[in-house]
């Protein structure tokens, strides 16, 4: 089993461009197509991994090795993940004066942008789906979303109210 947690995440790794993100839709394929988890777990786990600090994949990576195999599955699934991106930017350092004005490069790159962009989409509109937004919810993530992007406010304060206020409605909840 940690060979394939660690071939898996070596191949997330590897061909995932854009970052932690634009990874989502592969790690959700791999994890939850495998049976190791279910896609509920799978949005839980999205979210703790997005509200703690420090590299998103890794931090998902390391929760899923966790909950499949313990500590040694969450040193595994870190590797894994980590290793293709360690391996890739060690070889752009080594070869980056021959490549850094290059054409050919600087175009690539111009291609991959909308690529990524639609890698970050995906996982998002599934998110949403998965969480099974109701209008008031969706109100609420679009205001926490124009808070963040127009008036500026740090999304640290947006988690830190959006989990005070679920807190509060679940205790209601719980008193009903």
């Amino acid at each position: 089993m940690y060979w394939t947690l660690f071939l898996t995440f070596i191949r997330i790794g590897t061909f995932t461009i854009g970052g932690g993100y634009a990874m989502l839709p592969l790690i959700e394929r791999e994890v939850v197509n495998r049976g190791w988890i279910t896609k509920e777990d799978f949005i839980d786990l999205f979210a703790v991994a997005q509200s703690l600090p420090g590299i998103f994949a890794v931090n998902i990576s390391i929760f899923l090795g966790y909950k499949l195999k313990g500590i040694k599955g969450s040193t595994v699934c870190a590797l894994g993940t980590i290793l293709p991106s360690f391996i890739i930017i060690l070889a752009i350092a080594l070869f980056f004066s021959q490549i850094q004005d290059n054409v050919w490069v600087e175009k690539i790159f111009k291609g991959l942008r909308p690529a990524v962009v639609a890698l970050i989409v995906v996982p998002c509109i599934t998110a949403v789906q998965s969480a099974g937004l109701t209008w008031q919810t969706a109100i609420i993530a679009i205001a926490a979303a124009l808070l963040i992007w127009l008036a500026g406010i740090s999304p640290v304060y947006i988690i830190v109210v959006a989990a005070i206020g679920g807190l509060i409605c679940g205790l209601n909840k719980k008193k009903q």
